[in-house]
């Protein structure tokens, strides 16, 4: 069986333009409105951390721009960009682990929420057992998905920075475009 036909630098370009330009928008809406809803809650963590994980979109969003540009600095702003959102949410859900707080997570359970679960056989003690191992998958799970994802984005740039200095090489940058008035 042949070996499959490396795929051309141009279209790398393409897809890296494609992926990054989803990836930062994605992220910006996303971390936006993390924050808008952090910001009614009070919570200055999260408002923290949505506006570094905004500034991580933005910095995927500048890359992709200066690509588009025909510059090679924008795939490090790519991996910069994915860096930092993959420091930003591990460093949380570090955080988030180490903060655990029994007396507050039994303090948020209302006797409306307490009686089906009393019906169901269940004491304060197992309640408690299962709000803990729930808090501690939930902010497990987030870590593990965003090492895999953020931390293959990164390789996946990286490995193609060759291609990307190859396609941009192949074409010279373009002339800035004169706006009428300028």
């Amino acid at each position: 069986m042949p070996a499959p036909e490396p795929i051309p630098a141009e279209t790398t370009l393409k897809r890296i333009l494609r992926v990054s330009r989803f990836n930062g928008l994605s992220v910006v809406i996303i971390a936006s409105l993390g924050g808008f809803i952090s910001l009614l809650l009070g919570d200055l963590v999260g408002i923290l951390v949505c506006v570094l994980a905004v500034v991580a979109g933005s910095m995927e969003l500048r890359g992709n721009k200066k690509l588009r540009q025909r510059n090679a600095e924008g795939m490090a702003w790519l991996v910069r960009g994915e860096s930092l959102l993959l420091a930003v949410i591990l460093v949380y859900c570090a955080t988030r682990l180490g903060s655990f707080d029994a007396e507050t997570a039994m303090g948020n359970l209302t006797p409306d929420m307490e009686a089906p679960l009393k019906e169901l056989g269940l004491e304060r003690a197992d309640i408690l057992s299962m709000v803990r191992t729930t808090f501690f998958a939930t902010y497990v799970s987030v870590s593990l998905v965003t090492l895999i994802y953020q931390g293959g984005m990164i390789l996946y740039y990286r490995r193609r920075i060759a291609l990307v200095n190859e396609a941009l090489a192949a074409q010279p940058p373009a002339p800035p475009s004169r706006q009428p008035g300028n």
